[in-house]
């Protein structure tokens, strides 16, 4: 019971915080909030994608190219390009490298406008800050674990944020439903999109990009929204109106 719990609450929150702050506010700026507000959210970005943690500059420059040139050759990670997911996971990497490490100038439409923070960038992205989470992760298992099968998650745990965003753009752009002619593949994988909280409404998003509501039909429901009105009506965060 404890190892069900530990792994869905990481798989949840690292959810969270990859689509809340990382896709959001980060890529979008769907919101915007106080400096202190955004630092404690950057923490907890940092805290809850642990071993995974995915610099915010590298993935908004990353994800504004995918908008920009959805399922086309210069898309960094369309599924129609590559043979199986594991490829479009290596070449999404190698991109993502590139930013984090700024050997690829971005172009200037893709840059700037996104929080940054050296300190937990330059820690988050160490190889000890995630050998660290990774063996937190391992000590859980060790003491809580009932079962050899269980200790097969942990390489979910130790690659969560990158097995969140394959399962995004492979399904979100290969399998579903389409409201809008986008000019792309982009689909809605499920109209009811509880797993993955709200990110597999890709066609709605790839039409409507800014806005802060992946759902759009009656039958849609996007779980993050209402999480991301309450904070509005809270004041931590001002929504924006989407154009």
């Amino acid at each position: 019971m404890y190892i069900l719990i530990f792994f869905l609450a990481h798989w949840f929150l690292s959810l969270f915080f990859q689509t809340f702050f990382l896709h959001r506010y980060a890529s979008h700026k769907m919101f915007t909030t106080s400096k202190v507000f955004e630092r404690i959210l950057y923490l907890l970005d940092y805290i809850c994608l642990g071993s995974s943690f995915l610099n915010p500059r590298a993935y908004a420059i990353m994800h504004r190219e995918h908008h920009a040139y959805s399922d086309t050759e210069k898309d960094p990670h369309s599924p129609h390009f590559f043979k199986d997911v594991f490829r479009m996971m290596w070449a999404t990497v190698l991109t993502y490298s590139d930013h984090l490490r700024r050997t690829r100038e971005p172009e200037a439409r893709f840059a700037g406008n996104y929080p940054e923070w050296p300190l937990i960038d330059r820690i988050g992205s160490t190889i000890a800050s995630r050998i660290f989470f990774g063996a937190l992760y391992v000590w859980f298992y060790v003491a809580f674990a009932t079962e050899w099968w269980m200790f097969l998650l942990l390489p979910i745990h130790f690659l969560m944020g990158p097995i969140h965003g394959a399962i995004v753009n492979w399904c979100g752009h290969k399998y579903g439903y389409a409201n809008f002619d986008n000019n792309d593949k982009s689909k809605n994988t499920t109209p009811f999109d509880f797993l993955m909280l709200g990110e597999l409404f890709q066609n709605n998003h790839h039409k409507h990009p800014n806005s802060a509501n992946f759902a759009k039909k009656w039958f849609e429901f996007d779980p993050v929204y209402p999480v991301m009105k309450v904070m509005h009506w809270m004041r931590l965060i001002r929504l924006r109106k989407a154009v």
